[in-house]
């Protein structure tokens, strides 16, 4: 049976990739600040995860042996704008939970994913290119998104027997993306998974969005 670690999974995207692969029959380990009714219904392993605990994420790793599939889903969006300390301590910690989190739980698990040659994917998003950033605004998330892209394409280089990869999940409606968003989780979440068993050692590296069209940096 294949093993999948899924971050922030107590609601949202998070929540239905563990729907997902529990029906195609994985292994599941769901981590989050804390579970929601509608995680711990789903009967899964649901490990408490402080993506700010640093400490935490990079000790996370000793605990697995083999694992096939990190999807690094965990995020905070931070403050809208940037204009005094405060919001700039914000900011800082939106870096901390979206690209220095991540990055050290893909180090901590690497072994792991190493021994059953799997895959390392983070949730991107659109608003971290900095080619298609044609509105602004919205400082924290996206800088904090395009430091995670360009940790995860050094993963890549790094670790040429892993395959890595960031997706662009869509504009879904999440708490974050709110209610008027186009895309339902469902949907979103189904194309990623297509996605992710279609990466092969080629397209490691590289940012795709859940439709499968590859985005630029």
């Amino acid at each position: 049976m294949p093993h999948v670690l899924i971050t922030g999974a107590n609601r949202g995207l998070g929540l239905e990739f563990v729907r997902l692969y529990k029906e195609a029959g994985w292994d599941i380990i769901a981590t989050a600040r804390e579970s929601s009714p509608e995680l711990d219904a789903l009967g899964v392993r649901v490990e408490k995860l402080e993506m700010s605990n640093l400490d935490a994420v990079t000790d996370f790793g000793e605990r697995l042996d083999r694992l096939n599939l990190l999807i690094a889903n965990a995020g905070t969006y931070g403050p809208r704008e940037v204009r005094d300390a405060e919001a700039a301590r914000g900011w800082t910690e939106t870096f901390v939970v979206n690209t220095i989190a991540p990055f050290l739980l893909a180090e901590s698990v690497l072994p792991a994913v190493k021994a059953a040659a799997g895959k390392l994917i983070a949730i991107s998003t659109k608003m971290g290119s900095i080619e298609d950033n044609t509105s602004g605004g919205f400082i924290a998330y996206r800088s904090s998104k395009s430091a995670l892209n360009s940790a995860w394409r050094s993963l890549a280089i790094d670790n040429p027997g892993v395959i890595c990869a960031v997706l662009h999940p869509g504009w879904v409606q999440t708490r974050m993306g709110g209610s008027s968003a186009p895309l339902e989780p469902e949907k979103s979440v189904a194309g990623m998974r297509k996605v992710i068993e279609g990466l092969g050692p080629d397209r490691s590296g590289r940012f795709f969005a859940y439709d499968g069209a590859e985005v630029p940096w």
